[in-house]
């Protein structure tokens, strides 16, 4: 565990933990203590079982005998009766992630295991997934400004219930982790039959969604530098950068830097589809591109450039004394040849920043 630490550079000592009460968030909360650090356990009761209540406090029990202090997290409101897994899963890391924003915790670990990637590969496999699907899980990613850890993401479930037996702990097993509805479970089971099969095992598929991720970590790299390089942001209203540049970039990072933009602009989690994205850097290559709208974005061509802009949905006019009084407070655009839509994007976040608004 210390070793994983050190390999990330993680320093905090304040670590939050997710715990269900499974044996891999279990382990892993019992083994962060172990190594010294100040454990802060995180338990969220989704009312989706009448036992959840009840594991939630037995989980209670465990971190109190080993003096590690731990909150019950509670999801409120009316459930949806379709897709109740995913919003489950939203619904826990929205509650995490909250939690530790409104503490000051900047870290929180999560119990995934190598089981788990394997698993995770496999459902991304058979919904076609590309690289950055194929990658699975990162063992550290960023969040609403908190770090996600997975540092028992390398290890073997078995081993990590092995050593909550040397520590003389009980896990709860849940009951939907045994229910075929779920594509996940029916893997799960069919994972032994693979490798009885033809050899495939979770050690392998991790190993081989650990390959993919450096992969995508090359692709990242390649498109923040282009980013940097060639971007402008304007008052973090729009940006731009030379169609040209675009149209030269292989399609994969073209298609990265459109989704890194479109995000960045639209202040969406998310990008659009991708074969829409894909659509857009076809068109630019192709010199055939006259503008659109996509994810939130408006997309203008103009001085050999491609500017990107908040979409507006209303009939907003920018007036000439409008953007008259935006130039006393940014006189550097007095002379600036900037398309129409590009001022109005400026005006609109200067007047949000004056509202106190994001």
């Amino acid at each position: 565990m210390q070793n994983f630490f050190e390999t990330y550079g993680i320093l905090d000592h304040v670590i939050a933990a997710g715990v269900s009460g499974g044996a891999d968030s279990l382990a892993l909360a019992l083994r962060l203590h172990a190594c010294g650090k100040k454990v802060i356990a995180l338990t969220v009761d989704h009312g989706l079982r009448k036992e959840s209540r009840e594991e939630a406090e037995y989980v209670a029990r465990i971190m109190a005998k080993y003096g590690i202090e731990h909150h019950i997290l509670t999801w409120e409101g009316k459930k949806p009766l379709r897709g109740i897994e995913e919003a489950a899963r939203q619904k826990r890391y929205e509650l995490l992630f909250d939690w530790c924003k409104h503490h000051n915790v900047a870290t929180l670990a999560v119990g995934h295991h190598r089981r788990d990637q394997a698993e995770t590969f496999l459902l991304r496999l058979q919904r076609g997934s590309g690289v950055d699907g194929l990658s699975c899980m990162a063992p550290v990613s960023e969040r609403d400004g908190i770090v996600l850890i997975r540092p028992q993401l390398y290890d073997s479930p078995d081993n990590l219930k092995d050593y909550l037996r040397q520590q003389d702990v009980q896990w709860v097993e849940d009951a939907s982790n045994q229910c075929d509805d779920f594509l996940r479970v029916r893997i799960r089971k069919f994972l032994p039959e693979l490798e009885k099969a033809i050899g495939l095992s979770e050690e392998r598929l991790a190993e081989t969604a650990a390959v993919l991720a450096k992969t995508r970590g090359y692709l990242a790299e390649q498109t923040n530098k282009f980013v940097f390089n060639r971007v402008r942001s304007w008052e973090e209203a729009a940006v731009s950068v030379s169609i040209d540049a675009i149209a030269e970039l292989h399609s994969e990072i073209a298609f990265r830097v459109l989704g890194c933009l479109i995000k960045k602009v639209s202040q969406n989690d998310y990008i659009p589809q991708a074969q829409e994205v894909l659509r857009l850097v076809e068109q630019i290559k192709e010199q055939d591109f006259r503008g659109c709208t996509l994810g939130g974005c408006e997309f203008v061509v103009a001085r050999k450039r491609l500017w990107i802009v908040p979409e507006v949905k209303t009939g907003q006019v920018l007036s000439v004394c409008d953007w008259q009084k935006c130039l006393h407070i940014l006189p550097q655009y007095a002379k600036a040849d900037l398309p129409y839509k590009v001022r109005r994007a400026i005006y609109n976040k200067m007047k949000k920043s004056e509202n106190g608004q994001k």
